[in-house]
């Protein structure tokens, strides 16, 4: 694939430049009239984007769906390793030719993709975007962004670099919710905001248990060595595909990589955000049997309470974002009524303004000013534009930007463009940082059987534009892992 590089990159070029040459040429009319090809709404093949899925069962399968149901896209490649989790996806688009390796589809392909769809487990996000940009390709990847905060800051540079349109699968920033927190927070309603309560009920796979000792076949369909990917190489075990990998730090990133840049978008977005300058944290105790403690740090907690700090706009200001999972919640605002639900239930956001509050749902949905009973008294002006289809938005504009292309109108205007994205991602993962640093362990001098924690009860001092805490090293191994085999990013 690198070999072919330097020629394949001036073919992809001259696909982009004529796709956005002609658009120019058209004044930004894709659709083809309807008097020259007699039909409703037809759009011409060449007019409409290539993408090539990788990993398209479950969300994947949904994410391809919603770009096809856009019009102006086409389900040219799909790549999945493991045939079951594909068959939807091969049923629903039989003209697109499959492959299991998404390094030999850019190999024999690469000059008849224009965009790239990744939504595999976490620990492959990153491989697959940054091998799609080196081709030119605009990016699409599924939340979150990869799964070490080194790799979302190579995707991020990666995407100013090769001049690609990306965008994070955290469709929610894309809504009208979240743009109306903005709305109230510019025009001062509730004033600074010195702290942010967030929260989800997630996890609802296992946690906090040690990897099955069982040894089960690999399932027909189900090429394990490629799923593994950058993965320490281990037995498969049962019931760990399609959904229960995220509990596993070699695979997933828990629930805070599964919720966390849906919930925390909200205030990212409303506060603009940067990286943290310090997290702390407290997690459940894990137990194999009659509550006899157990250490199981290949494996998420079953429960965590998470403190970012954050620097302000303001001289001397401090944001302190606080996260929740595992059904922990924090304490019910006063302003909220007795049977008023909090968030949506299960999850959700609270500001704490100096002057008020607010609230909402996963993804920004809800937002409501408290009591609720401002929310609708409560006008202000309109200082950020509303994403046309808002959900379906979030698809159709990153495949309308692809064909605009890298600096476009349409490319700027992308709700979790990389940019955006990335510092985003990388404060959700110093949550990780700090939950697995919380499970270093070291053995006390003379004393076989216990053991020392060196990394809690201490609050962790993030250099975020070095990429490295500055208090406590051993903490530093989770910012960057090793690759298993020869995967590399390839830079």
């Amino acid at each position: 694939m690198q070999n072919n590089r330097d020629e394949q990159n001036k073919t992809d070029n001259s696909r982009r430049n004529f796709i956005r040459n002609g658009a120019t040429a058209l004044a930004g009319l894709y659709i083809v009239p309807r008097h020259v090809l007699g039909g409703s709404g037809f759009i011409a093949p060449s007019d409409k984007l290539n993408i090539a899925g990788i990993g398209v069962g479950g969300k994947g399968f949904d994410d391809i769906s919603h770009f096809h149901a856009g019009g102006k896209a086409n389900i040219a490649y799909l790549c999945d390793v493991d045939d079951r989790q594909a068959a939807d996806a091969v049923k629903k688009f039989p003209q697109a030719k499959y492959y299991k390796d998404f390094r030999e589809m850019f190999d024999k392909e690469a000059k008849n993709i224009d965009a790239v769809s990744v939504s595999t487990p976490d620990h492959t996000h990153a491989v697959a975007a940054m091998a799609a940009m080196q081709l030119g390709k605009g990016v699409y990847v599924q939340k979150p962004m990869a799964h070490d905060i080194y790799e979302v800051r190579m995707l991020t540079q990666a995407a100013k670099k090769y001049k690609v349109v990306t965008q994070m699968g955290n469709q929610g920033a894309s809504g009208d919710g979240v743009r109306q927190l903005v709305d109230w927070y510019k025009a001062g309603v509730i004033g600074d905001v010195t702290e942010v309560w967030v929260w989800t009920d997630r996890p609802v796979w296992p946690q906090g248990i040690p990897w099955p000792s069982e040894k089960p076949p690999v399932p027909a369909g189900l090429n394990w060595e490629l799923w593994q990917g950058t993965a320490p190489r281990k037995d498969y075990i049962d019931n760990l595909i399609p959904f229960n990998w995220r509990g596993w730090w070699d695979y997933g990133t828990g629930a805070l990589g599964d919720m966390g840049c849906h919930l925390i978008a909200p205030p990212f977005q409303v506060l603009d955000l940067g990286y943290p300058e310090s997290a702390e944290c407290s997690v459940a105790k894990r137990y194999i049997t009659n509550w006899t403690p157990g250490y199981f740090p290949d494996s998420g907690p079953t429960a965590s309470h998470i403190t970012l700090a954050f620097k302000g706009k303001k001289p001397g200001q401090t944001i302190k974002l606080h996260w929740m999972d595992g059904g922990i919640q924090p304490t019910r605002p006063e302003e909220l009524g007795s049977n008023e639900t909090m968030g949506d239930g299960g999850n959700g956001v609270i500001f704490i303004g100096t002057k008020g509050k607010m609230m909402c749902g996963t993804y920004g949905i809800n937002p409501q000013l408290l009591p609720t009973s401002k929310t609708k008294e409560t006008k202000v002006p309109q200082t950020i534009a509303r994403v046309k289809d808002q959900e379906n938005g979030h698809y159709w504009r990153w495949v309308e930007a692809c064909m605009a292309g890298y600096g476009s109108k349409e490319a700027n205007e992308l709700s979790s463009r990389f940019d955006l994205a990335g510092p985003l991602t990388e404060s959700v993962l110093m949550g990780n940082l700090a939950i697995r640093s919380y499970d270093i362990r070291k053995p006390i001098s003379g004393k076989s059987d216990e053991y020392d924690y060196p990394g809690r009860n201490i609050k962790l001092l993030w250099d975020g534009e070095n990429m490295k805490i500055t208090n406590f090293e051993a903490a530093n191994q989770f910012v960057k892992r090793d690759y298993a085999g020869n995967w590399s990013l390839g830079i």
